[in-house]
């Protein structure tokens, strides 16, 4: 998959020094596979969720949610948001889902 923006990530993990392996480990992951479906992405992730067009993954056993665009037929993750559990419940992050 084509993961945009890998910067970005980099800044999340800067910020929260405690997800910065975590982090680093989902990038490298998500660079080295094709994901068709959320089946695919549960192989690798398997507590990862979707709402419409973002992938939820969990960070830090649900610390942390990281929020990505997927286009699976374009293989494109679009990282938007790194939200703590409770940014998370407050719902804006769903302005990216279409």
């Amino acid at each position: 998959m084509n993961v945009i923006s890998s910067a970005a990530l980099k800044r999340f993990a800067a910020l929260h020094a405690d997800a910065a392996d975590e982090l680093s480990r989902w990038n490298r992951t998500a660079r080295n596979v094709v994901w068709r479906d959320l089946h695919d992405v549960r192989q690798h992730f398997p507590d990862a969720d979707q709402y419409k067009s973002i992938l939820i993954f969990n960070i830090r056993h649900n610390y942390y949610r990281l929020i990505v665009k997927v286009d699976y037929r374009a293989k494109l993750l679009m990282v938007k948001e790194f939200l703590t559990h409770k940014e998370y419940t407050r719902g804006g992050w769903k302005k990216w889902a279409h």
